[in-house]
């Protein structure tokens, strides 16, 4: 989910987040002693028939996609680990990664520039390689609505971007310079929709996922084609100045609800059996700060699994967001598995942190887990990578099928405490 572009939220001193990379990176604590024994854990097997164990593959700080003999060796071993899911980036930095007309006709490439991509298809690699491993493959739309500012769909679309109310269009994320495309403007809903029908017409994906990116930072909105929107339906008036305005702040969001509302029967008129994934951070930050209210949207049945990105540090907080009531009511309707960092290009997560939190999600009784991101598992990791995934083997002894709505799951009788707002 950014990142995944990804957002790390330390929850400490009040600062919950920062923006994170395609699903969003904030600065996080670093590990406590204390908090995580430097022993390794032993991780209970789970008993029952399926359990997620996914993984994201991006392009950011990780060449697994370009290299076709080394994107092959990994999904080996991730099939001999019992790894069951994939979900690799198909659209960052402005391209897609696969080869797409609606690209072509939209930005003027097909493809992602870089040499290693050219004259492939590395989606229908995967999900080639893949399905033949007993894996599922859900591609992940990790910009979403985010563009690299100096890129070749911003400078061909400059009215399909957004603004702060001071007119400024450019966000920071780490030492990039980004800017978004305005997720109202019905011209920008088409393009992002026919990309994605694209691939699930074209391709035999098990699903599309989406995450925070899929919605609009907040500060954002303040174009001519949004305000003017906002005026036909106030009578007049003009957005609040405040960004965080309550009124403000819903009708922005209702907007996407009701795009992903578009989103949703456009994907099932086309294949019924597609899972619809969404990989948000906790709904107080995608929902404030990302205009992304993946609660209503899961109330509306418009989420077919929900993976919620829980990078923290500190275990007592992990555990926290694991009991939000908001969690709770998700998992009586569909799978909710909790995504795991194990680490970024210059932030490393020890074995015992990530064994320690793969152990508590396990222990309520969700339906699995998805670690950010591929590279870290045991590549850019402090331990050797034979010890990481030797763990990894201990944790995952043997091969079991993913939770699917779609196909029998039902919910967990496992009880979950849930923590008062």
């Amino acid at each position: 989910m950014g990142y995944k572009a990804t957002w790390i939220s330390t929850l400490q001193n009040r600062l919950w987040f920062a923006l994170l990379v395609a699903l969003s990176i904030i600065a996080v604590a670093s590990i406590s002693s204390a908090t995580y024994s430097r022993t390794p854990l032993q991780v209970d097997t789970p008993t029952k028939a399926a359990e997620l164990r996914g993984v994201w593959l991006t392009n950011i700080d990780s060449d697994v996609l370009f290299k076709r003999d080394r994107l092959s060796s990994a999904l080996e071993r991730l099939r001999e680990l019992n790894f069951n899911n994939i979900y690799p980036t198909v659209w960052n930095w402005g391209y897609t990664l696969y080869p797409s007309r609606v690209a072509e006709r939209v930005i003027g490439r097909s493809l992602d520039p870089t040499p290693e991509l050219q004259g492939r298809d590395i989606l229908r690699e995967m999900i080639e390689q893949g399905h033949q491993k007993g894996m599922g493959v859900i591609p992940w739309f990790e910009f979403g609505f985010m563009a690299p500012a100096n890129s070749l769909l911003a400078k061909r679309h400059p009215n399909w971007l957004t603004q702060r109310r001071d007119g400024r269009q450019i966000l920071k994320e780490g030492k990039h310079n980004r800017v978004w495309l305005n997720p109202f403007h019905p011209e920008v809903q088409q393009f992002i929709q026919d990309l994605i029908i694209e691939i699930v017409s074209k391709y035999d994906v098990d699903g599309i996922q989406f995450d925070d990116h899929f919605g609009l930072p907040s500060e954002l909105g303040y174009d001519a084609f949004t305000v003017s929107l906002y005026k036909q339906e106030h009578k007049g008036k003009n957005p609040p100045l405040d960004p965080q305005e309550p009124e403000w702040l819903r009708w922005r969001a209702d907007k996407i609800t009701q795009y992903m509302q578009q989103v949703f029967q456009a994907v099932k008129d086309r294949k019924q059996n597609c899972l619809i994934s969404v990989a948000p951070n906790p709904q107080r930050f995608s929902y404030k700060f990302f205009l992304a209210d993946w609660v209503t949207w899961e109330r509306q049945g418009l989420i077919e699994e929900l993976i919620l990105q829980v990078y923290r540090d500190d275990l007592k907080v992990f555990i926290s967001e694991l009991e939000l009531p908001e969690i709770q009511a998700a998992r009586r309707h569909i799978p909710v598995s909790i995504g795991i960092l194990t680490g970024l290009k210059d932030h490393s997560v020890s074995l015992p942190q990530i064994q320690s939190q793969v152990k508590e999600v396990r222990k309520r009784g969700f339906a699995g887990v998805s670690f950010f991101f591929y590279e870290t598992l045991w590549n850019l990791a402090q331990e050797k990578q034979s010890e990481r995934q030797t763990a990894f083997q201990s944790m995952f002894p043997a091969s079991v099928q993913r939770p699917n709505i779609l196909n029998g799951w039902k919910p967990s009788k496992t009880p979950i405490k849930t923590k008062r707002r």
